[in-house]
């Protein structure tokens, strides 16, 4: 199933398909610079403390990198 959006809400970033429906959340950190870097149709990006994670569209870590 494709992404079609992934939003930051609270302490939490969901990402959705093309159809609005719930794929997976995915906790956002708590520092200032932590949360979501971005997504595409297949991926989306999430800057937790000093780690830079990367996950599919069903939540499964493809990379994790030291930023």
């Amino acid at each position: 199933m494709a992404i079609g959006s992934a939003v930051e809400r609270g302490p939490l970033i969901y990402v959705f398909d093309e159809h609005g429906m719930t794929l997976f959340a995915k906790a956002r950190g708590s520092a200032h610079t932590d949360g979501l870097l971005g997504f595409t149709a297949a991926t989306v990006t999430i800057r937790r403390g000093s780690i830079i994670y990367t996950y599919d569209d069903k939540g499964i870590t493809l990379y994790a990198k030291s930023a």
